[in-house]
């Protein structure tokens, strides 16, 4: 993985500390991002409450820099950003992406995640909280 010099609107945070991207996704995601040819490019990436866990992941590549309030990283030629109430949700995680017979996409890897739910599309941290007694795991995302 690269180590270039992560960037944010305000402080400085180091790279462990930071959103970081695997190769792999950074390679992607610059394909993608040149497929567009649209300037300023970025990659917002969000928590949402949502998903049997109780946090969800979003994220979109969208025209425009960050907002007053988002921290902003930058590897390998691609600007992440992030706003500060999601990010404490998720510092120190990866962008993956992952192609295998079973699935293909991007994927985020979380430290701070202490559960995920069945299908892996949500999760909780010590601080979050999410679902009360009976519905994590009881049928996945998509189950109603």
């Amino acid at each position: 993985m690269s180590t270039d010099t992560l960037e944010k609107t305000a402080e400085t945070l180091t790279a462990t500390e930071g959103i970081s991207l695997s190769e792999r996704a950074a390679a992607e995601l610059n394909e993608v991002i040149q497929a567009q040819a649209a300037e300023n490019v970025v990659l917002r990436v969000w928590i949402s409450a949502a998903g049997c866990s109780g946090l969800q992941y979003g994220m979109r590549l969208e025209e425009g820099g960050p907002e007053e309030d988002d921290l902003m990283f930058v590897q390998d030629g691609v600007r992440v950003v992030v706003d500060k109430d999601s990010y404490a949700y998720m510092p120190g995680a990866t962008i993956e992406y992952i192609d295998n017979e079973l699935e293909s996409g991007f994927r985020v890897n979380n430290p701070a995640a202490t559960q995920t739910c069945g299908c892996g599309s949500s999760f909780k941290t010590e601080t979050s909280g999410g679902c009360g007694s009976g519905g994590c795991g009881s049928g996945g995302c998509g189950s109603r």
